[in-house]
């Protein structure tokens, strides 16, 4: 075969390979649907995602509960039940777990061979990339809106607490909630996914993805208020994201600043808390998703050449 024609083979495959079909939204509607698709035809995770942050709430509100009342009282007043400063915790262990196992499926793709197809497709990378994580977040919201529902129920059981004394901001808190978790997923899927892409290897997604989980909750606010831990401790928090998402959830259910980090009195009230951690969380998902991104393109010329 003379050079040109090999030339001209290679030219029409790069051609293949930038051109597309479809727009964006399209593309983006395809691959959420083969994602969500995929996950609902997997019960067992399914089931795990939803019953696992249950059973660790119960537990975790029945022995720090006891413990913690002092340390509680002192940070945010005696008023606070440990169930309400609990659930913010809940929700973004929840997350973190659904999160940080994202990598598997794209790792799942590239052992069967479907990772590969998709890549010489003409489907925008962009949109791959975004339709994963966006089926993935349905799932994270409906485990928030469980784990919210449980909360209330454990501390109507508990006080006999109305819902107006369970999120201090109402309607709109609770969807401030939902917003912080989705973004605050979303800086951990994308971790979990430039993981797989690294590695291409479905232990060492899973055996990271299980390395960080319970120490970044432990060095952070999640718990106990950052006063009462140790210095070291309260220094790594600073750059834990799931400090930042603690914090603003916990604000927007208590209505009051509670950021643990830093001193911010700028916007007042519960603001000096949610708009600084809700920045630190989407600069995290920026750079983070940008990686993730970059990688995928270049497993994609990688794929063409």
């Amino acid at each position: 075969m003379s050079p040109e024609i090999e030339g001209d083979e290679v030219s029409e495959r790069s051609v293949t390979q930038k051109s597309s079909g479809n727009n964006a939204v399209v593309d983006l509607r395809i691959s959420f649907k083969r994602w969500l698709v995929k996950t609902s035809r997997n019960p067992y995770v399914t089931f795990t995602s939803l019953v696992q942050p249950v059973i660790f709430f119960v537990l975790m509100a029945e022995v720090l509960g006891a413990v913690a009342a002092g340390a509680l009282t002192q940070a945010v007043g005696g008023n606070i039940h440990y169930v309400t400063y609990l659930t913010p915790a809940i929700m973004i262990q929840s997350a973190l777990a659904a999160a940080a196992v994202s990598g598997i499926g794209l790792v799942d793709d590239m052992e069967t061979g479907m990772f590969d197809k998709t890549l010489i497709s003409p489907m925008g990378r962009g949109a791959m990339f975004v339709g994963k994580l966006l089926s993935e977040l349905v799932r994270i919201i409906i485990q928030t809106l469980v784990i919210l529902a449980l909360g209330f129920g454990l501390l109507w059981m508990k006080t006999g607490g109305s819902i107006g004394s369970y999120i201090q901001t109402g309607l709109a808190g609770m969807l401030g909630i939902i917003a912080v978790t989705v973004i605050f997923a979303g800086v951990f899927m994308a971790y979990s996914n430039i993981v797989a892409l690294v590695t291409r290897d479905r232990e060492a997604t899973i055996m990271i993805a299980n390395l960080l989980t319970f120490p970044l909750l432990f060095i952070s606010s999640a718990f106990v208020p950052l006063d009462v831990l140790p210095n070291w401790i309260q220094t790594l928090a600073i750059v834990n994201p799931i400090t930042y998402g603690v914090d603003a959830i916990r604000a927007l259910m208590l209505g009051q600043d509670v950021f643990s980090v830093f001193e911010i009195t700028v916007f007042g009230g519960l603001w000096n808390t949610v708009v600084p951690a809700v920045a630190v969380l989407i600069g995290f998902l920026l750079v983070l998703g940008s990686v993730a991104v970059h990688l995928l393109n270049n497993a994609s010329k990688t794929e063409v050449q």
